[in-house]
């Protein structure tokens, strides 16, 4: 009896639906692996108005993401569009509420990644990914960036960096996924789906 798929979960926040498309991607790379699953899931926005709830499911996309399945993956690729350097603050307010997992270990030597997307090409892509992977070396995960042996890295002229995939979608958020974009994207997943069943496997 074949062992069930690694579940791996691709955790993002979009506005304009670029992010969206990234995780989309960054999923295929994650299905392409052998003995791997992506799992897509997303966060609602945050309001000012505290009296303000978010509807329970969305309308459309991917669910709203529960602490459980952070617990039950076997690897995370976190996606944000920038917001001056940082990550988006609805994904920030969701990993601000992951401390029972932190005090328990829940996500220590979990794999994980980060992706973005901005609307201008020096918009504070790196410095976004560096900051996406702080709370997750807090939790003790262990960091997969894009290494240059993805040839796209060196190819690119719009997004792409060794901390992780990015896009330049464009102040109005309407340029497309570039081809070299693309494939680090879905390399991107399939790198972190292939740690994750490297490390789930016991050992000899």
């Amino acid at each position: 009896m074949p062992a069930p798929s690694l579940r791996i979960l691709v955790l993002y926040y979009s506005v304009g639906g670029s992010v969206r498309r990234m995780a989309e991607l960054v999923a295929e790379g994650v299905e392409r692996t052998p003995g791997a699953e992506a799992r897509l899931r997303t966060v609602p926005k945050v309001s000012p108005a505290t009296q303000v709830a978010a509807p329970a499911v969305p309308d459309k996309g991917a669910p709203y993401a529960e602490l459980q399945d952070l617990e039950d993956c076997a690897g995370l690729a976190l996606g944000s569009p920038t917001r001056f350097g940082n990550m988006a603050a609805p994904l920030k307010h969701f990993l601000d509420g992951t401390a029972l997992l932190w005090q328990r270990g829940a996500l220590a030597g979990k794999p994980a990644t980060v992706f973005t997307s901005t609307a201008s090409l020096h918009g504070g892509q790196e410095a976004t990914l560096l900051s996406m992977m702080l709370p997750l070396l807090h939790h003790g995960m262990l960091i997969v960036g894009t290494p240059y042996t993805n040839p796209e890295l060196n190819s690119t002229r719009s997004g792409g960096t060794p901390y992780g995939a990015s896009h330049f979608a464009g102040v109005g958020d309407d340029l497309p996924v570039t081809d070299e974009e693309r494939a680090l994207c879905i390399a991107q997943g399939r790198r972190l789906a292939e740690i994750a069943v490297r490390l789930a496997r016991p050992a000899s």
